[in-house]
């Protein structure tokens, strides 16, 4: 099994940043993907951003040039840089993890990022 825990979510105005972190305990693989997804109300879970343990990243075209995605892996860490926000960011972000060769997804229970306009 594998714990994820995310911190960092808050109310900002539009234009503001925020950082997310998740930090992953548990039974870890070297080789794993840890990410974001976001789920605004009404709206399907999408993905935001991912990155794999050897530094491979990618991003929504949503968010290119706006958020950053980075880890630390002796911390089994990753964080999200959110910049220059929108309202339309507005969501509540999951965390996640993917081992290598496994087609589950372990998630964290979500933090509320909200942008005011």
């Amino acid at each position: 099994q594998v714990q994820l825990v995310e911190s960092g979510g808050g109310l900002v105005q539009a234009g503001g940043s925020l950082r997310l972190s998740c930090a992953a305990s548990g039974s870890i693989f070297r080789v794993n993907v840890m990410g974001w997804y976001r789920q605004a109300p009404g709206k399907q879970r999408e993905l935001v951003a991912y990155i794999t343990s050897s530094g491979d990243i990618n991003l929504a075209d949503s968010v290119k040039g706006r958020f950053t995605i980075s880890r630390d892996n002796a911390l089994n860490t990753v964080y999200l840089q959110m910049n220059s926000l929108k309202p339309e960011d507005t969501a509540v972000y999951y965390c996640y993890l993917q081992n290598a060769g496994r087609g589950d997804k372990y998630w964290g229970r979500g933090t509320q990022v909200t942008v005011s306009s």
